[in-house]
């Protein structure tokens, strides 16, 4: 766990989240500010800071097929999801805990932005 971390603070149920499904390696919660009907986080519950901080295929690996398993319960797999892994500031990643953003429940347009 990272001190001041707040992913990693809900992590160890220090901060209250709307927690969706949680594994040993992974959680996935509800994000404060949603950008579509559905829009979860998936974390996993050791610290990485950024993608770049990691070469661990595995962990990434299970994180996506977390992110796959979660959409399915959400019931937004069929019609389609979007999973968006931000990087740093400039790739818009504004909590420094790697995530992935599961955004569904309404058609996603292209380019993003």
């Amino acid at each position: 766990m990272s001190g001041g971390c707040v992913f990693c603070k809900i992590v160890a149920g220090e901060i209250p989240a709307t927690i969706v499904k949680r594994t040993p390696n992974a959680l996935a919660f509800k994000d404060l500010n949603p950008q579509a009907p559905t829009h979860l986080l998936v974390i996993p519950t050791t610290h990485v800071s950024t993608l770049n901080d990691t070469n661990d295929g595995k962990m990434l690996g299970d994180l996506l097929s977390f992110a796959s398993e979660i959409a399915k319960d959400a019931g937004i797999a069929t019609k389609g999801y979007r999973v968006v892994l931000n990087t740093n500031p400039d790739g818009g990643q504004t909590v420094l805990h790697l995530h992935l953003h599961v955004l569904g429940g309404r058609p996603m347009h292209w380019p993003p932005g």
